[in-house]
């Protein structure tokens, strides 16, 4: 029974401030949106990818332990890309106006599981220089590597093109999230504005608090406007 008067509540209170569950979640919907389109930069992403093989090994005679090898060695390379010894040398070849630290910040390096695949993704303002920061990463791992390491295993696989729209921000998505927000803003909204209104309205109000049954109710009642009846006159003739 308690459950099915707090949910009767409950319904009750969201009825009561339905105007405040609408306009809310409305408002930060637009101005999400606003500051998606008009206010947030877009960023755009190029990735290229390259290859790890065992150096000197041939490919037919791979076994399970230089396949390993290669996988760990990714693990190595991962780290040499996004260091000063490769990001510096690509800052100095594209004269970007960049700290190593700013380009590192935009720079992912990865690969799959088990994968001797290796993908240079880079977020930039610009499509075209995003492109161009990973084929430079690439290029220059590539042949910065041999001094470094002493080997000759990497190949790359496919080259960045520029992207054609960026990866964020998402309007659609900040919207979605803005609405769910303003709607949950909004309910804990109504319910404090509940709790904290302690004026009695109702009957059932009257009985919460003051534990008493009603014994009876003055109804309100309408202003009614009595005509007076004319008076009949006589003509004097």
């Amino acid at each position: 029974m308690e459950e099915t008067i707090s949910l009767k509540e409950l319904f009750t209170t969201m009825k009561k401030r339905i105007k405040l569950l609408i306009i809310l979640p409305m408002i930060a919907v637009v101005v999400s949106g606003l500051v998606s389109y008009l206010v947030l930069t877009p960023i755009y992403q190029s990735s290229t990818q390259i290859l790890v093989n065992q150096s000197k090994t041939d490919m037919q005679n791979l076994t399970q332990a230089d396949l390993r090898t290669n996988i760990e060695l990714i693990n190595t390379y991962n780290v040499i890309m996004k260091s000063p010894a490769i990001l510096d040398k690509v800052i100095a070849e594209l004269d970007l106006n960049r700290s190593y630290g700013a380009l590192n910040s935009s720079v992912t390096v990865g690969s799959a599981q088990n994968s001797q695949v290796v993908a240079i993704t880079v977020q930039d303002e610009d499509p075209v220089m995003a492109a161009q920061i990973a084929n430079t990463i690439a290029s220059v791992f590539q042949r910065e590597i041999v001094n470094i390491m002493n080997v000759d295993n990497v190949s790359i696989l496919s080259e960045a093109q520029p992207s054609s729209g960026p990866v964020k921000p998402n309007p659609t998505l900040n919207m979605a999230i803005a609405f769910v927000v303003g709607l949950m803003t909004a309910a804990g909204l109504a319910f404090l504005l509940e709790y904290l209104d302690t004026t009695i309205k109702t009957e059932q109000d009257i009985e919460s608090v003051l534990g008493l049954p009603v014994i009876g109710a003055v109804s309100q009642m309408e202003e009614v406007t009595l005509k007076q009846p004319k008076k009949n006159r006589k003509k004097v003739s």
